[in-house]
């Protein structure tokens, strides 16, 4: 593999990646809202192994020489997912699906819940990466912006998609084409994570929050409003509210969203900019309506039957977490008949049921039925045409880019 020397990341990115693992989405875990690493100091350790992490000048997607494949040889595989994000037996223990993959097709899976936060994880591989070694890893789960920089630095394999049959077929269509994987060559979603809208129906008085818009100037809304303190959700869904396109946004639309923001803090309609810390804020009625991760709303909802969501009509923000077989994994056949096994229906509808996050996998919701109905009917894990339609992506950004935009958003909080 090609050496080089990549680019640090910039003061903004970093500040940016601290908030996210301290309290923004890196915060959230896969059913408890545990998701941070907890430890200032691993994620400050995290931060440092990633500064050295940028865009290579020289790297293109596909750079990665394939690894000799010893599947067929050894019957196993080394899967590194985050924590609670895997269906677990009623003792507590045992790991349904993945026992079953192992009867069915003879393939051990050492699990290992060791991704704590993304960069963090990408500390840890990032000098096997880096050197063309082996990660001791088939399999890891990562979000989207990192799925995409390790891509981008020709450390993730192409899969072969004879070897994802189920995967190719049953893959909902609004996560089939992201710019920074276009046709899924390296990646296919574990789960979806949108951003939607949120309010406590008793705090405003019985009345529905379905927009941006609402929120910036219902004046019956005022000091009681938060938007996230990650860019790309605030900002996303912002521009979406404006008609833009997060996926294909300019300069100077992105600095309108910000002065659109910039406004509601001047005139204190936006109480504060938040990670997943507004939980309790709503639960209370301190907030009456915000900017939330679907993930948290569910699980607020099963305690407070006065949280409603609501899906803007200009649309919502999705990302997602992705599975990538890292360069020179021992086990790249292996690895994709568990990707493939997990866009099985029945078995989607498992991890769906267990997970509470939105499911990637079309023709799920008569499986998921069986297990639990009101899961089955609730459009945040299973979105239904009207809603999948609405979801948007925040499009990929240059170094550049990123150091600029959180720069500006960074003034904007007052982070």
């Amino acid at each position: 593999m090609e050496q080089y020397e990549p680019e640090r990341l910039s003061a903004p990115q970093l500040a940016a990646m601290r908030r996210s693992i301290q309290d923004g989405r890196g915060a959230l875990t896969r059913r408890s809202l545990l998701r941070a690493s907890g430890a200032a100091a691993l994620a400050l350790g995290g931060l440092g192994a990633l500064s050295a992490c940028g865009s290579p000048p020289a790297a293109r997607a596909g750079d990665a020489a394939a690894s000799d494949d010893h599947s067929a040889a050894e019957k196993r595989i080394n899967f590194s997912n985050w924590t609670e994000y895997m269906d677990v037996g009623e003792d507590e223990k045992s790991r349904p699906t993945l026992d079953a993959f192992t009867r069915r097709t003879g393939i051990e899976v050492k699990y290992t819940e060791d991704i704590n936060d993304n960069v963090e994880f990408f500390g840890k591989i990032k000098p096997q990466l880096a050197a063309g070694q082996d990660t001791g890893r088939d399999l890891v789960i990562v979000t989207d912006w990192l799925a995409a920089r390790i891509i981008r630095l020709g450390w993730a394999q192409k899969l072969d998609h004879a070897n994802l049959p189920h995967a190719f077929a049953n893959l909902s269509a609004q996560f089939r084409t992201p710019d920074w994987d276009p046709g899924r060559a390296y990646s296919y979603p574990w789960t979806g994570i949108p951003t939607v809208i949120a309010y406590n129906e008793k705090a405003t008085g019985g009345r529905k929050v379905d927009s941006v818009t609402q929120l910036l100037d219902d004046p019956k809304l005022k000091g009681k409003v938060s938007f996230l303190s990650e860019m790309r959700d605030s900002v996303g869904m912002t521009l979406l509210d404006m008609g833009k396109d997060p996926g294909s946004f300019s300069d100077a639309d992105f600095d309108a969203a910000v002065g659109r923001m910039q406004k509601g803090v001047d005139t204190k309609q936006i109480r504060r900019f938040t990670g997943n810390d507004y939980t309790a804020d709503l639960s209370k009625g301190d907030i009456a309506a915000c900017v939330a991760w679907a993930g948290d709303i569910i699980q607020l909802q099963a305690d407070n039957p006065a949280i409603k969501f609501s899906i803007p009509s200009a649309g919502y923000i999705t990302s997602s977490d992705n599975m990538l077989i890292p360069a020179k994994a021992r086990h790249k056949a292996n690895a994709e008949k568990l990707m493939d096994y997990y866009y099985e229906p029945p078995v989607a509808a498992r991890l769906a049921a267990y997970i509470n996050y939105v499911c990637p996998v079309d023709g799920v919701a008569g499986e998921l039925a069986k297990i639990d109905a009101s899961m089955a009917s609730n459009t945040l894990i299973l979105p239904d045409r009207a809603m999948a339609a609405k979801s948007r992506s925040f499009r990929s950004l240059s170094a550049e880019e990123e150091t600029a935009y959180e720069e500006k958003f960074a003034k904007l909080i007052g982070a």
